[in-house]
């Protein structure tokens, strides 16, 4: 005679095949390779940007699952500058697209020839994914490219053209992960995790190039000009490393003083000084006395380009990385601004590989030693709501905006 617990897993089994659920632990797929966790609806929801400022939640035919394939449930996505530009002015002519590159999900149906994720790390039904780069042309490009290909050289998901599959954005409720795809499993790590793992990466990147320019220590002073999303999670990941000395500069108080949260030792707001003199001066104070041993721009702004050579010491160092667009042109100097100090500067844009799995430690360490990481995401939103979430966006109204599908 079957014992309680027999019972009690054949009644669970009964159950879910009455209401089309597949229980865990049953059916001889589950858990695996091919294996389906939970019911997979026969269609799925995409936010397609139709029009200019304006998308349509769409419903389209669920694809087939290749033998490289992998189907994700999303999660969540955060809203990038990209798609922000996308939505109010199409300049990469996508226009009907499926927008969303900051996803994570989780995987419910994979290829029968997927078995490990791009660094090595099994996969299987249920676990947590990113995507990072799609190297349909390009399939010799590994993790650890000696090249140092950075994101710019590939396709990413949620900046691709339309086709017959549509489930190429994770603006969405499912996600179709094809091959020459690179994926992570990241579950290890909690949603608002997930979501931050793109833009954290984008600053793991400029913080390498910083650092292979042998000036950024320690003990060194630095400035971080721009306290928006990329300039917050600058000063997180140099305190995580070891920084204490990081001086933030905004017009905004409310950023400048959650940039302590982050991390900074101290903060000047620009708007309370008249001149380029008196804002060094500031900064100069809040260094110690002394110009900034390294100074990281996140601005995007013309003019903050121009003012932030004055901040940096003789032999100082400099990392511009906000104009991850066309900006426009910036006035210098090179005479003062750049020789007769000497100063070494690098460019920063997008991300690498390994930047990638560099970004997963540190969002652990930073939640070791405190920094509150998840209050980056300001507002959630779900799928249906996605117009007014640019809007949230575009308007500058809190920090990180994200689209948080209902579970």
């Amino acid at each position: 005679m079957a014992d309680t617990a027999q019972i009690e897993e054949i009644v669970k089994q009964v159950l879910a095949s009455m209401s089309g659920v597949v229980s865990p632990g049953s059916g001889e797929n589950s858990g695996s390779a091919g294996g389906v966790k939970g019911s997979i609806p026969k269609t799925a929801h995409v936010a397609m940007l139709t029009a200019l400022e304006h998308f349509d939640v769409k419903e389209f035919p669920m694809p087939e699952v290749g033998d490289e394939d992998i189907l994700v449930k999303v999660e969540g996505c955060g809203i990038c500058g990209t798609d922000a530009h996308e939505f109010k002015r199409d300049p990469f002519g996508l226009i009907p697209v499926a927008l969303g590159h900051e996803g994570t999900g989780e995987i419910v149906k994979m290829g029968k020839n997927v078995k490990k994720d791009s660094a090595g790390k099994d996969l299987k039904i249920g676990d947590k994914v990113v995507t990072c780069m799609i190297f349909k042309d390009n399939p010799d490009i590994t993790m650890f490219d000696l090249n140092r290909q950075n994101v710019g050289g590939a396709d990413v998901y949620g900046l691709l053209p339309d086709d017959d599959i549509h489930l190429n954005g994770w603006f969405s409720d499912y996600i179709l992960i094809r091959k020459g795809s690179t994926v992570f499993n990241v579950s290890d790590l909690d949603l608002y995790s997930r979501v931050l793992i793109e833009p954290c990466a984008v600053l793991i990147h400029a913080v390498e190039r910083a650092k292979s320019t042998g000036i950024l220590r320690f003990n060194s002073n630095v400035v971080v000009q721009g306290c928006g999303p990329i300039g917050l999670i600058c000063i997180a990941i140099l305190r995580t490393m070891g920084i204490n000395r990081i001086v933030a500069v905004d017009g905004e108080q409310k950023r400048l003083d959650f940039a302590k949260e982050l991390g900074a030792s101290d903060s000047v707001n620009f708007k309370e000084h008249k001149g380029i003199e008196a804002l060094t001066a500031a900064v100069q104070e809040k260094c110690q006395g002394h110009l900034a041993d390294f100074a990281f721009q996140c601005t995007g702004s013309p003019a903050g380009h121009s003012n932030i050579y004055k901040f940096i010491r003789n032999g100082g160092g400099l990392c511009e990385l906000g104009f991850f667009i066309n900006g426009g042109d910036a006035t210098i100097n090179p005479h003062f601004d750049i020789c007769s100090k000497e100063i070494t500067t690098v460019g920063s844009w997008v991300y690498t590989l390994r930047d990638y799995a560099t970004t997963f430690e540190f969002l652990k360490s930073a939640k070791r030693i405190g920094l509150p990481i998840d209050k980056l995401i300001t507002h959630t939103y779900p799928l249906e709501e996605i117009n007014q979430a640019l809007k949230t966006n575009l308007a500058m109204q809190g920090l990180k905006i994200a689209i948080i599908n209902k579970q």
